[in-house]
């Protein structure tokens, strides 16, 4: 039976990369987006027009309500949610005395209240049907702190923290539940680093290279396959040795 896959954010980077590799392995993809609707667009016509199965679904991961009515909407068509890649994020850099409480709460309700949201939605039925994986996106600055990004850096290592519990906790329903913490990769993300820092950058890399997001989204395909069923709990950091 063919698998389905929810992708959070899937609109664009990550996401979008990780889409289409799900779909080019034979997944019906569920195409989460909140405010990305052209790019959304764009992206489910790309994979229908190639013959691919998938469906795109507006919800900000914020509010409950919404997560609960997009996952009813994919269960209707497709029938279940095999995989959940929690990969909607926001990112924001400020001095530390200049974070706000207004941004830190936006950080860690995209980041950190999205991923909880989405997780309880999916859950029931997985637990009921004894299997299903979930991988959450951080980042390699939830492992080693990021100076004038200190909400993000604390939100996305509570992501890693979420991940190890919860996969301890839902082990025994034989679901996994892993965490992906990108290095440095070449979405719009990091478009305003300037050209001299991004060469800094990957003189620091050991592989010399800046990341891409289909790095990433292979990492995510693996940890999503049968494959990887003996592994649940880790903290996985493709980035080119930036940080070993």
């Amino acid at each position: 039976m063919k698998k389905t896959v929810l992708i959070t954010g899937a609109s664009r980077g990550i996401g979008r990369e990780t889409a289409k590799l799900f779909a080019q392995n034979n997944y019906n993809v569920a195409i989460n987006y909140y405010q990305g609707e052209e790019a959304a667009e764009s992206l489910f016509r790309e994979l229908i027009n190639n013959n691919y199965s998938a469906i795109k679904v507006k919800a900000d991961v914020r509010d409950r309500k919404e997560v609960d009515k997009m996952v009813t909407t994919i269960y209707n068509y497709f029938g279940n949610i095999d995989v959940l890649v929690n990969n909607a994020g926001v990112a924001q850099e400020k001095l530390f005395t200049d974070i706000s409480e207004e941004d830190w709460d936006w950080i860690f309700d995209v980041n950190v209240k999205g991923i909880f949201n989405c997780c309880q939605s999916v859950l029931p039925k997985m637990i009921s049907n004894k299997q299903g994986k979930i991988i959450n996106i951080s980042s390699i600055w939830g492992i080693t702190g990021a100076s004038c990004e200190v909400h993000y850096s604390a939100a996305k290592a509570a992501v890693i923290g979420f991940t190890k519990a919860l996969a301890k906790e839902v082990g025994p329903s034989n679901i996994q539940v892993n965490c992906v913490c990108p290095g440095i990769i070449q979405t719009d993300m990091i478009s305003h680093i300037d050209e001299s820092i991004m060469e800094e950058l990957k003189r620091e890399t050991p592989l010399g290279v800046i990341g891409s997001p289909r790095d990433v989204g292979e990492l995510v395909l693996f940890l999503a396959s049968d494959k990887a069923n003996f592994i649940t709990g880790q903290i996985i950091s493709p980035n080119g040795g930036l940080v070993i």
